[in-house]
C-alpha cells in the first residue's frame, strides 16, 4: 500500500510547530537566573578616553575573574548580565546574556572590551534610571530572582530637577530592583561635591539637585542612588581602583542573590 505523502507546506507547517514545541518545554526545563544584573557605567565628559578604557577593562577583568565566575555559575540559573552607559542620554551597550559557564563569562569580557566608546557631555543619572526602568528590565529574556542594577560614577545629577531624579529613582526602585552605588572619588576633583559644581544649561531660577553645602560624593550617592532590599555602596579611590571594586562588588551582589532578607542562605 503506497503512503500517502504530505503537501510541502504542510510538512513546513508541521516543523515549525515541533520546533516551537520544543523550545518551549526546553524554556520550562531551563532554571530561572538567581540574579540579573545591570551594569550602568557613566561616560560623561568628566571620564576621558583613559578613564573610559580603565572602567571597560576593569569589568571586563572582573567577568575573568575566577571568584567572580564561581558566584555567577554556583546557582543552576546562573546569571543575566547587562550594561548600560550614560551621560546625555543612557544606550544599551550590551544587551541582555546569561553567564552560566566560564565561556559565557569569558565571551561577556570580550563584548565588554569591545564596547565604542558613547558621546555625552552631562551626568544625567535621572535619565538613566528612566531607562533602565522602562526599556532594560522589561527586554529581560527570563525572570531573575533579585534584579539589580550597579550604578558606577564620577559625579552627581547635573542635568535634573531634586523632584524628578527622586521620583526616576523611586520608579526604578519599584520594579523590584535593588540599586548599588560605586562612586569613583578622585582626591582633589570629585570627593567633594556641592554648590557651584558643573551642571547642564537652562535651570534659570529653578532649584537643582546640587546640594546647598558642600558634601562627600559618596554621601551623595547613599542619598540619592542607593535603594531597594540589601542595597549597598562600595566607593573606589580612583580609576585604578575601579577594577579591584567592581570585582569585589560583582561577588557581592551575585552571592547575595542566594540570601534571604534575613541574611540566611536560601536553599
Amino acid at each position: 500500500m503506497q503512503r500517502r505523502r504530505l503537501p510541502l507546506t504542510q510538512c513546513r507547517a508541521l516543523f515549525a510547530a515541533s520546533l516551537a514545541l520544543w523550545a518551549v518545554s526546553t524554556a520550562r526545563a531551563e532554571p530561572p537566573p538567581a540574579v540579573a544584573l545591570v551594569v550602568a557605567v557613566d561616560v560623561s565628559q568628566s571620564v576621558d578616553d583613559g578613564r573610559f578604557a580603565l572602567q571597560m577593562e576593569g569589568i571586563a577583568a572582573a567577568l575573568e575573574d575566577p571568584g567572580v565566575i564561581a558566584a555567577m555559575t554556583g546557582r543552576p540559573g546562573g546569571t543575566l548580565f547587562a550594561m548600560v552607559t550614560w551621560a546625555d542620554q543612557a544606550g544599551l551597550a550590551m544587551g541582555w546574556q546569561r553567564i552560566a559557564s566560564r565561556a559565557d563569562a569569558l565571551a561577556a569580557a570580550a563584548r565588554v572590551r569591545a564596547t565604542p566608546r558613547q558621546s555625552g557631555e552631562f551626568t544625567c543619572l535621572g535619565q538613566m534610571f528612566r531607562t533602565v526602568a522602562a526599556s532594560v528590565i522589561p527586554a529581560m529574556p527570563l525572570p531573575a530572582e533579585r534584579v539589580v542594577v550597579d550604578v558606577s560614577g564620577d559625579g552627581i545629577d547635573n542635568c535634573t530637577d531634586p523632584d524628578t531624579l527622586e521620583a526616576e529613582q523611586q520608579a526604578l526602585l519599584g520594579t523590584g530592583a535593588t540599586i548599588n552605588g560605586l562612586p569613583i572619588l578622585v582626591p582633589g576633583e570629585n570627593d567633594v561635591v556641592g554648590a557651584g559644581a558643573y551642571r547642564a544649561p537652562g535651570y534659570g531660577l529653578r532649584a537643582t539637585p546640587l546640594p546647598q553645602e558642600r558634601t562627600d560624593l559618596a554621601q551623595w550617592y547613599r542619598a540619592h542612588v542607593v535603594g531597594g532590599p540589601g542595597a549597598f555602596l562600595l566607593a573606589a579611590a580612583g580609576y585604578g581602583d575601579f577594577a579591584k571594586a567592581i570585582r569585589r562588588k560583582f561577588v557581592i551582589e551575585v552571592s547575595e542573590a542566594g540570601r534571604g532578607p534575613d541574611g540566611t542562605k536560601r536553599r
